[in-house]
């Protein structure tokens, strides 16, 4: 027990000592004072790397682009015009055909029939036509001489006019049977491509209405959208300046393959949706755009020079709306609200609150604020970014 609180007691003036030492240590002898601890040498603050890239300035295409659909601008349904069986369908289901293809032909024999029974009256008419004139011509030389009495003569004259009537009359049938012999063909009345057919061989059709087929034209296809009041101004701006080019790409393509022009906007205004009716005329020489098909319009309304533009990556937003940082005095972070324009590719026009020769930030914006220094990367190293 002696020697355990022997050991302890040494400790105790162990660290008594030590401390004294420590005490003393920052002691001035000299001043008769104690001198302050000496500081740790201060710290830098951490300047952030950004990439950033200058607020390109140039000439960039004002375009709107529309969810639309394809429209044919004739779909027509092929009818009979007269009675009779199908006898021939010269066009397969489906066939690309050219204005005046021979398409159905209706069996003729009653039609011919017709018509051989109006010229076979037409000759009989004739013939009592050149009598009723011989013998009225030899009436009237008669009743100069007193031969023949005038009421005769009157007789002959209205025999006559009679078969003047029926001559008239055999014409028009003629005509009538020749016209429903022609319309036993059924020819396409513009190019396009027919359907699936309705009508086989055999089938009796009427004028009352049988559809044999349809024929829809694809080149040119009407493209229909329905652009916002807000984009009104613009295109009807557009528009009444001259030619408003309008492409046509497919959500499969990745490039417009379409082309065309812009040929109607509505006069009226969709209360319910705020959107209006406008059309566009499209070259399909390929066929490759069908009626129905959805697809996207896209109209070049103007070329805008001297646009400025930064990408869109570099955006920002906040309450008060988009904004970019771009390195300011002393290579401290800037915040600018800016007013954007349209889009091009990977860039946005910006409208109001950059200027030409500005360094925008493009990376590392979560990790930057207002007035953070920032250390600007060059070119070469954010081109990677």
């Amino acid at each position: 027990m002696r020697g355990w609180k022997i050991a302890l007691t040494t400790i105790v003036l162990l660290a008594a000592g030590t401390a004294t030492a420590i005490y003393f240590r920052g002691y001035d002898l000299g001043m008769g004072a104690f001198s302050a601890p000496a500081q740790a040498p201060a710290q830098h603050a951490f300047v952030m790397p950004v990439p950033v890239t200058p607020v390109v300035k140039k000439t960039v295409p004002i375009d709107l682009e529309y969810s639309a659909r394809t429209e044919s601008i004739r779909n027509i349904p092929l009818q009979a015009r007269v009675t009779g069986y199908i006898a021939a369908q010269l066009a397969p289901d489906g066939a690309d055909v050219k204005e005046g293809d021979l398409l159905y032909r209706i069996d003729p024999r009653d039609l011919q029939a017709a018509l051989d029974q109006a010229t076979a009256q037409q000759q009989r008419d004739t013939a009592a036509l050149e009598y009723a004139r011989a013998n009225y011509n030899r009436g009237d030389e008669l009743v100069k001489s007193g031969f023949v009495a005038k009421d005769t003569l009157e007789q002959r004259e209205s025999a006559l006019r009679q078969a003047q009537a029926a001559v008239t009359m055999d014409q028009a049938l003629i005509r009538t049977a020749q016209l429903n012999l022609g319309y036993a063909e059924i020819r396409a009345p513009f190019s396009g491509r027919i359907g699936r057919n309705q009508a086989p061989i055999g089938t009796l059709v009427s004028v009352a209405g049988t559809t044999l087929n349809t024929l829809v034209q694809l080149d040119p296809i009407y493209v229909t959208f329905n652009p916002s009041e807000a984009d009104l101004p613009d295109i009807q701006k557009a528009y009444a300046a001259g030619k408003v080019e309008v492409e046509v790409l497919v959500p499969a393509e990745s490039a417009a393959h379409h082309k065309g022009e812009l040929t109607f906007i509505d006069n009226i205004v969709d209360r319910a949706t705020g959107t209006i009716t406008a059309r566009a005329t499209i070259a399909n020489g390929d066929f490759a755009l069908l009626p129905g098909q959805y697809v996207h319009a896209r109209l070049h309304l103007k070329d805008e020079p001297d646009a400025l533009l930064v990408p869109q990556t570099a955006l920002g937003s906040s309450q008060l709306g988009k904004y970019v940082y771009v390195v300011g005095a002393d290579n401290k972070a800037e915040q600018r609200l800016v007013t954007l324009g349209p889009t091009a590719g990977d860039l946005v026009v910006v409208t109001k609150g950059v200027s030409e020769g500005d360094r925008i930030i493009t990376g590392n914006l979560q990790k930057i604020g207002p007035g953070a220094p920032v250390q600007p990367l060059p070119a070469k190293a954010q081109s990677g970014t």
